[in-house]
């Protein structure tokens, strides 16, 4: 039985399996840009060439995770750092 659910899902896990490590990718690229201190979504959207409403879902999700924290405001932009131990 497990054998059948396995291939009956293969396309479905495969698929999973592509956007996950595509997120982890792009979490990876956020942190990068983060190394050299904090920034605001539009200034992160810029250096990745990825579009802002991509950036802050991303932002949002690490934040809630702890991996990122907000440091302040820039304007009307919160800005986001990594956490003091991730540096």
């Amino acid at each position: 039985m497990l054998k059948e659910l396995k291939a009956e899902y293969a396309d479905s896990a495969e698929r999973t399996q592509a956007l996950l490590k595509e997120q982890q990718g792009i979490r990876k690229q956020l942190k990068a840009e983060l190394k050299d201190g904090p920034k605001t979504v539009p200034e992160m959207a810029e250096a990745t060439g990825m579009p802002a409403d991509v950036v802050l879902w991303h932002l949002t999700a690490m934040k809630k995770y702890d991996l990122v924290v907000e440091a302040g405001q820039s304007g009307e932009y919160y800005q986001y750092e990594l956490p003091k131990e991730n540096k």
